[in-house]
């Protein structure tokens, strides 16, 4: 099994739509670990993703569309080496 680690910027009606909760949901659900968290421009939500490669881009697949309420606009995919570094999904505080 490949191992992935992807680095997301999510840009669009992003933040007050329930999108970072909704994204530990489908992350966990789909065994990926790593965190989410809104950016302070109040239009962008990043978040790094680590597991394996077909499950990380579930998510990221998910991503591009997000919960009820959320209009994505782009997602920025930085691929990362993969570390193995996270026990979880978890989400962040405002950077």
């Amino acid at each position: 099994m490949e191992m992935a680690r992807a680095h997301l910027f999510i840009r669009g009606e992003v933040q007050g739509v329930f999108f970072r909760q909704s994204m530990k949901e489908v992350a966990t659900r789909n065994g990926v670990r790593g965190w989410v968290r809104n950016r302070s421009d109040g239009r962008t939500v990043e978040a790094v993703l680590e597991g394996p490669r077909d499950a990380v881009l579930k998510v990221i697949e998910w991503a591009r569309v997000g919960p009820p309420g959320a209009r994505v606009e782009d997602v920025e995919v930085r691929w990362e080496e993969y570390k193995g570094e996270f026990q979880d999904f978890r989400i962040l505080p405002t950077f």
